[in-house]
């Protein structure tokens, strides 16, 4: 063979293997070799804040639609300081045992370990006899405290200690929408829990007196006859209500309950405890809703606010330079966009609290510094009596202030209610009434008068006026 043949041979073999080799060291390395594929893919910061928010939304959510269906916590905390309370009133006119007694049955909360209750005051209206049974069936006689008819409120006592009790949740913190839960006694049957949500708040429905205050939290769950006076609680179990009314047309439930909010009822609550009566501040003033044509009257932007319709010379409110025409949007930052709204905030504070309101003249927002007065256009406190022997007799009593025995011209006792069908209502003593004499013995204040009245029969007249009529009006009654 010549040398260049096989030379030509031997290099065409050479590249036949190099050839080989190389497809199989290929072939090798992509089926064994070869590192995994990653895809990068950039997203733009805003893109990721953006779902995160979306992601944090979804927890949220998630977290609050089902969180409130477990109601057992609230339950069990608010059940043992639930109790049932049956009031008996004596009429004095029956003509037998059987026709001599009535009665109601409620629930109350407690309130404190050492007994203090609040209920309805239309559940212990004039009764004779109160009892209480608590969650574990021990039962007390209690004792009256006090009473508010204008929210409805009673305190009464209970002589023992160590007792579980709820404390006040804030209720301006309320949702629409939030769960609740409702414990009282309907129909006597002991520590019931129903639940349902806050249907509205700032609700009037008008059952109280005229000048009572119905700023009611509306909610749906089902409260029936003997839930008066029961615990409105959120699903922590705190107290952010007074179950008081329901709307219906059959006597039962129908859809919709009502409770006084907390934070009132906090506060005419522990006035009551102190003072034997509700401290109450008052404006001087007489007030209108505003609706849709007097908002266009007034070119006011939102429907909404409290008309001034009178200020009373000399009262709060004109002394701060309110004027009729004025519409109140706000107490203290609080926006009182209607009538419950506005005198539930107000409601909350005492004669001599100063308080701001916020009202709108002329289109232009302004602001006036309020320092609140009593009834009787003072600053004092008026620390009504509800001793028995009066509450027995009828009447409700307190001392003349400094201001009234300035003006008057003597000591004296304020008559401040007179109840109905009552011995001294017989007398046609009227509210307003300022006793000065018993028997002929001048009396400066109603523990002078409580002196005269202790263990006395037969026959008692009191002497006195009214400041706008002239002349003396004497009253005579028997004390058996």
């Amino acid at each position: 063979m010549k040398p260049e043949k096989f030379s030509m041979r031997r290099n065409i073999f050479t590249l036949l293997l190099c050839f080989v080799c190389a497809f199989a060291a290929v072939y090798v390395n992509n089926q064994f070799f070869q590192p995994t594929e990653k895809i990068i893919e950039y997203r733009q910061p805003a893109v990721l804040a953006a779902e995160r928010i979306m992601q944090e939304n979804i927890s949220k959510q998630q977290y609050f639609s089902s969180s409130p269906t477990n109601f057992i916590s609230a339950a069990d905390k608010g059940r043992p300081a639930v109790v049932f309370i049956r009031a008996v009133q004596k009429s004095g006119k029956a003509r037998s045992m059987a026709d001599n007694l009535g009665g109601s049955t409620g629930s109350g909360v407690i309130i404190s370990a050492d007994g203090y209750i609040a209920t309805n005051n239309h559940v212990v209206e004039g009764a004779s006899t109160i009892t209480v049974m608590l969650n574990d069936r021990r039962e007390y006689e209690a004792k009256l405290i006090g009473t508010d008819p204008t929210t409805d409120l009673a305190i009464i006592k209970i002589d023992t200690y160590d007792l579980p009790f709820l404390t006040f949740g804030d209720s301006d913190s309320v949702m629409v929408g939030e769960w609740v839960v409702a414990i009282g006694n309907p129909f006597r049957l002991q520590s019931t829990v129903t639940a349902g949500i806050v249907s509205a708040k700032a609700r009037n429905i008008n059952i109280l007196e005229q000048q009572g205050i119905e700023s009611f939290i509306q909610t749906d769950a089902a409260v029936n006859p003997g839930n008066s006076g029961g615990a409105l609680v959120n699903t922590a179990g705190d107290l952010i209500g007074i179950n008081t009314a329901i709307m219906t047309y059959s006597g039962r439930y129908e859809g919709f309950s009502f409770a006084i909010p907390s934070n009132l009822a906090k506060k005419v609550i522990y006035d009551i405890i102190e003072f034997g009566a509700v401290q109450r501040g008052w404006l001087g003033v007489t007030i209108l809703n505003v609706n849709d044509k007097r908002a266009k009257e007034l070119d006011l932007e939102v429907v909404g606010g409290v008309f001034l319709d009178r200020v009373n010379n000399g009262e709060a409110a004109s002394q701060a330079g309110l004027k009729r025409g004025d519409v109140i949007i706000g107490v203290n930052d609080i926006p009182t966009l209607s009538t419950p709204e506005f005198m539930e905030q107000v409601g909350r504070f005492r004669p001599g609290d100063n308080i701001k309101l916020s009202y709108i003249r002329n289109g232009k927002e302004k602001i006036a510094e309020v320092t609140l007065r009593n009834q009787i256009n003072s600053t004092d406190y008026v620390a009504i009596r509800k001793d028995k022997i009066f509450t027995d007799l009828g009447f409700e009593l307190r001392d003349l202030d400094q201001t009234e025995k300035k003006r008057l011209d003597t000591e004296g006792i304020y008559v401040v209610s007179v109840s109905r069908g009552s011995k001294i209502e017989r007398t046609n003593m009227d509210p307003g009434y300022i006793i000065t004499k018993i028997n002929e013995k001048p009396v400066r204040n109603v523990q002078d008068l409580l002196k005269e009245l202790e263990d006395h029969k037969g026959m008692v007249v009191l002497e006195g006026f009214y400041e706008n009529y002239p002349g003396e009006f004497p009253y005579a009654f028997i004390m058996e």
